[in-house]
């Protein structure tokens, strides 16, 4: 039932099933339950320690003040010099650079600096729940493509070009993605670029997870990939998944100079700026790359190494199949011959077995549930053996 005093667009919005599936499992946790959660998007890691030293030196220190909005101007000086050092944007400045309250504010941000009501915004399936919210809120269309296990969970050129009308304003590419896990190869994302430069198509990259990367993946940042490309492409990430700083709330963009100009003026009528202290602790992990690789280096192989054990132990359970990720924190993996809705599945299995994932609905999937492996090794041997249990008993069954 509507709300007479609620606004039309607040009430077309979503809650995001992540956060629910999150917080229903920590409601359970408190209440003295073992639940094995795989549903947070979110690193078991503490943030490193230097950074965190960092961001304690700036409260000690009475950095506590407002910051310009767009961020400060030595971090978003940093930012510019890692863009163009280490993802080959060889023209960014930081005034093209944005640093606002999280990755997700991130993508807001840049959704509605260039979306008008009633434009396309093209959206590969499986998607990260927030973007359909976020182009609705823009009053734009989603335009949903869809990429299943077929071609690596990936759209291809073609794809794009085909679902391209002259109502299409943004292309959205999450790579790597979340929630399947794939990433883009150079090859397909050039060619993508292409057909978004020939049509003059936006492109919203979200990199959050691009230090994340198993086996032979490759990253790409599209808006390197020429002058056109630069002028086309907004370029999203954060420090959350990176450097477990998700309570941290830092997120990035990149933007073309003018799109830039347009975000800070629209963040400092919102947020104003992020948080002033937790910027120096960001500025931490640019200024001490080597400390920080490493740190993340450590973090990634125990991540490959979980990827890599719970890849093993969903493909061995009849019924289900899984794609093997390549990128980020998470398998996708497909109950489509159970029979069963995953919204369904994955109810009774938080009921039955105490194990909390997220339905693929809130992805635009109707086959798969997804698993976050950002959790302990213990976690995830019990989660296993539990979902074995519950899918060979016939747990997911209406009737069970």
């Amino acid at each position: 039932m509507s709300n007479p005093y609620l606004s039309e667009r607040i009430q077309r919005i979503q809650p995001s099933p992540t956060l629910a599936v999150d917080a229903r499992a920590k409601e359970l946790k408190a209440a003295g339950e073992d639940v094995c959660g795989f549903g947070a998007g979110e690193p078991d890691f503490g943030t490193p320690d230097f950074i965190v030293e960092a961001g304690v030196e700036a409260l000690r220190g009475g950095k506590t003040r407002y910051a310009p909005a767009p961020g400060l101007p030595e971090l978003r000086a940093a930012l510019a010099r890692k863009y163009r050092e280490e993802n080959g944007l060889a023209g960014c400045e930081p005034a093209q650079v944005i640093v606002s309250p999280g990755g997700k504010y991130s993508c807001f941000l840049a959704i509605q600096a260039v979306c008008n009501p009633g434009d396309e915004v093209l959206l590969p399936v499986p998607y990260w729940v927030s973007y359909p919210e976020m182009i609705r809120l823009s009053e734009g269309t989603p335009v949903l493509l869809p990429a299943g296990p077929e071609s690596g969970y990936r759209v291809t050129a073609e794809q794009v070009r085909e679902a391209i009308t002259d109502r299409t304003r943004l292309l959205i590419l999450n790579s790597p993605n979340n929630p399947t896990g794939a990433v883009y190869p150079p090859e397909w994302i050039r060619e993508i670029v292409e057909v978004c430069a020939e049509k003059d198509v936006l492109l919203l990259s979200d990199e959050i997870y691009e230090d994340l990367l198993y086996g032979e993946a490759e990253h790409l940042s599209p808006a390197s990939l020429s002058d056109r490309a630069a002028e086309i492409v907004l370029t999203v990430a954060g420090f959350s998944k990176t450097y477990a700083m998700t309570g941290w709330r830092l997120g990035t963009l990149v933007a073309p100079p003018a799109i830039a100009k347009a975000i800070a003026s629209y963040q400092s009528q919102t947020t104003s700026n992020a948080t002033t202290f937790a910027q120096y602790g960001a500025l931490a992990a640019l200024e001490q790359r080597d400390r920080a690789k490493e740190a993340v280096a450590g973090m990634r192989e125990v991540f490959d190494r979980r990827r890599l054990r719970l890849l093993e132990g969903l493909r061995a359970i009849d019924g289900i199949e899984c794609f093997p990720s390549e990128g980020a924190f998470y398998l996708f993996p497909d109950i489509g011959a159970l029979g069963v809705a995953p919204a369904d599945f994955a109810r009774r299995l938080l009921d039955q077995q105490l194990v909390a994932v997220v339905a693929g609905e809130g992805f635009g999937s109707d086959r798969g549930i997804r698993l976050s492996y950002a959790t302990a090794d213990e976690t995830i041997e019990k989660g296993l053996e539990r979902l074995a249990n519950f899918v060979r008993s016939g747990g997911y069954r209406a009737d069970s």
